[in-house]
Order: structure tokens, then sequence, then C-alpha cells
């Protein structure tokens, strides 16, 4: 990655956040925790998926843009946050996640916006899910532990045992940000 990459601004996300909330959207869409979370994944993952791939799931099949050129700021903003996100793996920076790293309910939330976070991620660790695990099942499934089980997905007994400890859980929760660094350099810095 080149060090003048264009990082997306707080703006940038508040702009994409809207769009990704606007009835232009399919219910289905990913929403901006969500798009972060599936973003992260494409980037650590050894297999890459073409944009125009990833931009459809994203939005569930194509919104209805109200104009060519919001169509290309909306796809350059998921660009931009796709880099930005890719550039931070690239320089062992923790990724801040758009959402706090907790597992515990507030009043109103049926879904922590974690969980929201780690399911867009498990669907980006699904669309190559063979290279993923392909060469070291183990060591993958244990570094993606704490996202799994984030993610609710998964009723595998190690998992759900974990999850019904509060403590461990919320453990498990907040070392996301050191997972995502471990498992791009498991993929994209061997040691071999």
């Amino acid at each position: 990655m080149t060090a003048n990459i264009a990082l997306i601004t707080e703006d940038e996300l508040d702009r994409l956040e809207e769009f990704l909330f606007s009835p232009a959207v399919s219910d289905e869409a990913l929403d901006l925790i969500g798009a972060h979370g599936f973003l992260c994944a494409l980037n650590i993952s050894p297999e890459a998926t073409p944009e125009a791939e990833w931009m459809e799931q994203l939005f569930d099949g194509e919104p209805q843009w109200s104009s060519d050129s919001e169509k290309q700021e909306i796809q350059e903003l998921l660009r931009k946050l796709y880099r930005t996100i890719g550039n931070d793996l690239y320089n062992d920076q923790e990724i801040l996640l758009p959402c706090d790293l907790t597992l515990e309910p507030e009043d109103d939330e049926e879904v922590t916006e974690l969980t929201t976070w780690a399911q867009a991620f498990m669907e980006g660790v699904f669309q190559h899910e063979e290279k993923w695990f392909g060469d070291d099942e183990e060591t993958v499934a244990g570094l993606l532990l704490p996202v799994m089980v984030a993610s609710d997905l998964f009723e595998d007994e190690d998992v759900e045992e974990i999850s019904r400890d509060r403590a461990l859980r919320e453990e498990m929760a907040a070392q996301i940000p050191e997972v995502l660094i471990d498992l791009y350099l498991l993929f994209h810095a061997p040691s071999k």
C-alpha cells in the first residue's frame, strides 16, 4: 500500500451510513457496521473477491440510484472504506470497529452492533471458506473464535459454551481488533 492513500473521513462515513439506511437500498443490504465487517473479511481473505461481486452482495442487488453521480459517489466511498481498512491491516494498525466491543445488548437492542459486524464479517469469510480454512484449519478456527462467538451464527458446542459465560464472551469481544491483524498476517505475511 502506498503512503498517500486517501483514507475515508468521518463525514464520508456519515454520508455512506445515510445512504445505506435510505429507501434506495434493499432491506437486506448491509448497514455501515455490516459493511465494515464484510469489507474487513474481504481485505483479510486469502482469495480476492471482484469488486462488482462484493458491491452487489453488500447492497443485496442494485440500489435505486437517484443519478449517475450518486452511484459514483457512493461506490467511491465504499472503495475508500475498503482501502482504509486494507491500509490499516497492511500497516499493522489496530482496526477501529464502528461499534462498541461488547456483546451486552442495550435496552432497545435485539442484536448488538458487534454481532451485526461479526455476522457480516463471517459472510465475507463464507465467500471463500475453503481458502480460509484450507491450509491450517485449526489455527484459522482458533483465531476466528472471537468473531464466531460474537456472530451468534454457530451451534458448535465450544462456541455455545463460551457464549453462556458472560465474562469470557466479553473478553473475546475485546480481542477482535487484535485477531484481525493476526489473521491478516497469517494470510498475507506467511513465515515460510
